[in-house]
């Protein structure tokens, strides 16, 4: 049967539920193309509510961290709801806990892969909480011999992160985590910051130097000089090594990791929703 009225009911089943095409087409023809039967029968199978949550936005979750020393690697992951009550609840903290097993023992090659190795877990879960849910991103980290991991979560789960040290001292890779994830630095050193980055904060203090009436009549090697330092003044401030260390006012992060003749290779630090958009009328 694929009629016109067919279709008609197909496209008003859709308008109704949100379900998928085919979806539709199976409800129908499970129910003897009545509508309101097909309504309850995809209600039934959580097909309804969950197509109808699919075009909403996820943007409150969960990050969490979980490090083995005796494999030698860290995991660190995002996985986002939509709202704060199901992101405190047993039934998504479980999911978070499942993913984070799942990244230590199969560490898949990228998200994609991910997120097809975990599609049942997740649709199990939006189901029994009632919301979008979203694996958002991942991070594996591999320390050899000799080099230390740390972790940091902080505000339950807001913010996690993952630190790999060039020598094993759990203590000071753990306050560092924690530095990290309350000071957010985007590089290790200025030497880490890509040429794109560089290049664009340049270009900022290239245009300041340029307006500025005190330096209009300076040579131009002057003027590239000055917003040389202005840019790597600025980009400093992103700088871990550049910090003022959290736990110990007066000095660099980059001191304290000397007087432990110690050095950060890596870290990772997730936000829970960080550069996602919230659209404003959605409702909860």
């Amino acid at each position: 049967m694929a009629d016109k009225n067919t279709i008609e009911l197909i496209k008003a089943l859709r308008e109704r539920t949100g379900a998928g095409m085919m979806d539709c087409k199976h409800a129908l023809e499970a129910n003897d193309f009545d509508i309101e039967k097909s309504i309850d029968w995809l209600r039934e199978k959580g097909i309804a509510k969950q197509a109808k949550r699919a075009g909403r936005t996820a943007a409150e979750g969960l990050t969490s961290v979980r490090i083995c020393p005796k494999c030698g690697k860290g995991v660190i992951c995002e996985i986002n709801c939509e709202t704060d009550f199901v992101a405190g609840s047993d039934k998504f903290h479980t999911l978070v806990d499942n993913v984070l097993t799942y990244l230590m023992d199969n560490e898949p090659k990228d998200i994609e892969e991910a997120k097809a190795a975990t599609a049942t877990a997740f649709t199990d879960a939006a189901l029994a909480v009632g919301e979008k849910l979203d694996f958002r991103r991942y991070a594996i980290i591999h320390k050899s011999e000799g080099e230390g991991l740390g972790s940091y979560i902080h505000m339950g789960g807001k913010i996690s992160v993952l630190i790999e040290l060039a020598k094993e001292d759990e203590q000071l890779a753990n306050n560092i985590a924690m530095h990290i994830a309350a000071n957010n630095p985007l590089y290790i050193s200025l030497a880490d910051v890509p040429a794109a980055d560089r290049e664009r904060e340049l270009g900022v203090a290239r245009a300041e130097v340029a307006n500025d009436p005190k330096l209009i009549s300076k040579p131009e090697n002057v003027k590239e000089t000055i917003a040389e330092r202005k840019a790597d003044k600025a980009l400093s401030a992103s700088c871990l090594l550049l910090q003022e260390y959290l736990l110990e006012a007066g000095k660099k992060v980059g001191d304290v990791l000397k007087e432990h003749g110690n050095e950060v290779k890596s870290f990772v630090r997730f936000q829970v929703g960080d550069g996602i958009q919230k659209d404003p009328n959605q409702e909860n």
